[in-house]
């Protein structure tokens, strides 16, 4: 979803007080490679080339990758967890509004920006929702609360509700943190699983109890209130969030080294490659959703956290150098490009041959200069104003005492 998730270059959310000085975590360049490839499987799920679809031979075909891209949000959701616990877990109490100015920083100066390219979008809600929906999606989405409301959810920026989603995720973790968490490597790992069990019996329940009385098994095409909520709320994630934390603490609590990683990341590229190819098709749309993957997923976060050669294969740069944007990459790439096409963009500059792949690197270079001259600025900017503000409230309580 979205970078939504946190970097997984190991640059930790910045801390706006002074505190005891932490050992900063090693960096992991692998994950920041992986979530490029995330999101542009997100992208091209979202607008597939026609030729994409290439059956010579299904099993190097990317296609059916793509055709499941959606999968790949829940694993924001895991990665967004997993980098918090691996960032914070050995840094004791961590202070609330410090924490939140710190997400705040980071997220909410490219979300404005896309506001505001997105405001044709805007005038397109007008005409196509009820004034109610329309003034009540106008309020919620710049408070980041549309992920509440299913019906809003995907009002005036299409993919925002998972950044509305992980907002929600982010109030909730200083406290968190402050749980007392096992130790156990089996423990962790009983945790992880639970957590997922315990995640799919919303899905599972919806499959048989069919609240929506749909007429055949729910897909991506589906509408209904309940499925939608299961879709675009933040409880639903909450479990994917926490296993994510649980996956942070137990890459700190289990030493893997070079060849238990590569057992790892194998085994869990290895079930994505068969889930992909042999069972997507077979499995009900609402529990692949969900994250049914999520093992799967886990696996391949534990095999590229630390040095190895598979994770050199994601490491590499041009991955890293897109994988630091993938936040503004996720945020911005759906209405850019459909604004891109609804006002003919490639043909006016005859270039329509080598659409739509001219407007995918449109995209991704817009996103990498949103990340250069928006996104980091405003969070220095917004780091710095926190820090004095801070500053100020304790010189006054010290001159009052």
């Amino acid at each position: 979803m979205t970078d939504i998730a946190p970097t997984s270059t190991g640059e930790p959310a910045a801390e706006l007080q002074p505190k005891p000085q932490v050992t900063r975590k090693p960096a992991l360049p692998a994950l920041t490679g992986l979530r490029t490839l995330l999101a542009l499987t997100i992208v091209l799920f979202h607008f597939t080339p026609s030729g994409l679809r290439w059956n010579a031979h299904p099993w190097v075909s990317l296609y059916p990758l793509v055709d499941i891209g959606y999968v790949f949000v829940s694993f924001f959701f895991l990665i967004s967890g997993y980098i918090l616990a691996y960032n914070y877990a050995d840094r004791g109490t961590i202070n609330p509004a410090d924490f939140w100015m710190a997400r705040i920083s980071r997220l909410y100066p490219v979300y404005l920006l896309t506001m505001i390219i997105s405001i044709p979008m805007l005038l397109t809600e007008w005409q196509v929702r009820s004034h109610t929906d329309f003034w009540e999606g106008a309020i919620a989405t710049p408070l980041l609360i549309q992920g509440f409301f299913p019906n809003l959810a995907t009002f005036w920026m299409t993919v925002t509700w998972t950044l509305s989603c992980e907002v929600a995720l982010y109030i909730l973790f200083p406290w968190l943190m402050r749980l007392k968490w096992p130790t156990k490597t089996s423990t962790l790992i009983a945790m992880v699983l639970g957590l997922w069990a315990v995640g799919m019996v919303p899905h599972i329940t919806y499959i048989f109890l069919n609240p929506d009385h749909l007429p055949h098994m729910a897909d991506r095409y589906s509408g209904g209130f309940w499925v939608q909520f299961l879709k675009y709320t933040p409880l639903p994630y909450l479990c994917t969030f926490l296993a994510g934390l649980t996956l942070g603490r137990l890459q700190g609590a289990w030493n893997l080294q070079v060849r238990g990683r590569m057992i790892a990341g194998i085994a869990g590229f290895t079930a994505m490659w068969f889930v992909t190819y042999h069972l997507a098709d077979k499995l009900p749309y609402i529990m692949i959703h969900g994250g049914l993957l999520t093992p799967i997923f886990a696996l391949i976060i534990l095999g590229l956290s630390g040095p190895s050669p598979l994770a050199s294969i994601f490491a590499i740069r041009p991955l890293v150098a897109v994988g630091t944007s993938t936040y503004c990459l996720y945020l911005l790439h759906f209405n850019v490009f459909m604004l891109i096409h609804n006002y003919h963009l490639p043909e006016k500059l005859h270039v329509q041959s080598i659409d739509p792949w001219i407007s995918y690197v449109a995209v991704v270079l817009l996103a990498m200069g949103a990340r250069r001259f928006v996104e980091h600025p405003m969070q220095l900017v917004i780091k710095n104003w926190w820090k004095r503000y801070r500053d100020g409230q304790k010189e006054a309580a010290r001159l009052a005492a």
